[in-house]
């Protein structure tokens, strides 16, 4: 194990220990929150790690189907917990954030700081071409339940049935393309990248008891996250589509995600886009359909998948800027400028409700 893993990893339950402390010290609502967020996110990089180096004991297919098993862990015990507690504008705001902040934020820094230190920067286009259609496709089927409320169609009394059955539709989906991936077809598997040092292999068994460690100090987290958001959500006047929008997103998923933009400041772009755009299609075909069936059995609110008109723009903005950066096959660093002040627009503009 690297130094700066032991660190990570040493931080993490250190920060963990001491959110638990605050909530069952039941201590200032805004500290708890800031703490278990900062626990939240280091915990999903823990996770990160050891699932990436659990996967590459058994070849990249495997790895790319453990990290969407196990890579967004945090996040989906973050909204499970939140569903319960009754804040479903929140768990809603926090998958179309986690989608925005890839397709924006996080491809903008990658793109900004990859530019910056190498200039115009070249990548295999066909990979994230073929992401971003399946994420113009995902979008398109999000957009029917909220087109099916706002123009008061005939199938609006069913809209819970629509959702479950698109909910279906898109796991499907996911599956399929999963499957695609483990085949190595050479549309949406990138090269694996090279590195001058050779990071430092986990043994099978230290890496299954840090994801076991990591997971289940995730699920205890999440619930105190939860706890402390509401409160501090009143305290600091934060709506709930904010709260989730950017906050629970960038806790939940942005820190594991990081590692697209080294990548991309090492100039292996390939696997960089890989990362970061195979992230949102994680989100808009796996996560939040799971999470709409599962929020019928979970108890308190129902996930739905119609979303307010401002939501579904941003989000199709998203979904179309990005594609529109990946398919000529490189990027220069104003691009990455344009999608981070992009990011921030939206987010400004989601503030004050």
């Amino acid at each position: 194990m690297e130094k700066k893993e032991k660190i990570i990893i040493i931080t993490g339950f250190i920060i963990t220990a001491v959110a638990g402390v605050l909530y069952y010290t039941h201590a200032n609502a805004v500290l708890a929150f800031c703490v278990t967020a900062g626990a939240l996110a280091l915990l999903a990089l823990i996770v990160g790690d050891a699932t990436e180096q659990l996967g590459s004991s058994f070849g990249p297919g495997t790895t790319g189907i453990l990290q969407a098993a196990f890579g967004n862990l945090p996040e989906l015990f973050v909204c499970i917990f939140a569903l319960r507690a009754g804040l479903n504008k929140v768990v809603q705001g926090a998958l179309v954030g986690s989608i925005l902040a890839n397709s924006l934020l996080v491809l903008g820094l990658a793109i900004l700081f990859g530019g910056l230190k190498n200039g115009t920067q070249r990548f295999k286009s066909n990979p994230p071409k073929m992401v971003a259609t399946l994420m113009i496709l995902a979008f398109a089927a999000l957009a029917i339940p909220t087109l099916t409320r706002l123009l008061h169609t005939s199938a609006e009394a069913h809209l819970n049935t629509l959702d479950v059955f698109l909910a279906i539709i898109l796991l499907i989906t996911f599956i399929a393309s999963t499957f695609f991936s483990l085949k190595g077809d050479s549309a949406v598997v990138p090269a694996k990248p090279v590195s001058g040092k050779k990071a430092a292999h986990w043994p099978m068994s230290l890496a299954i008891i840090m994801l076991a460690c990591a997971a289940g100090a995730a699920a205890f987290v999440s619930d105190w996250f939860v706890v402390a958001l509401e409160p501090a959500m009143k305290i600091l006047d934060i709506n709930e589509t904010f709260a989730g929008l950017v906050i629970v997103a960038v806790a939940g998923n942005a820190i594991e995600n990081l590692v697209g933009i080294q990548f991309a400041y090492r100039n292996q772009m390939d696997y960089s886009m890989s990362v970061i755009m195979n992230s949102s299609l994680l989100i808009a075909l796996g996560l939040f359909p799971l999470l709409v069936l599962l929020s019928f059995v979970l108890g308190g609110a129902i996930l739905s998948f119609v979303l307010t008109p401002m939501l579904l723009v941003c989000l199709a903005l998203a979904v179309i800027v990005s594609a529109f950066i990946v398919f000529d096959g490189e990027s220069i660093w104003l691009e990455g400028i344009a999608l981070i002040g992009l990011y921030l627009l939206i987010a400004a503009a989601f503030w004050w409700g």
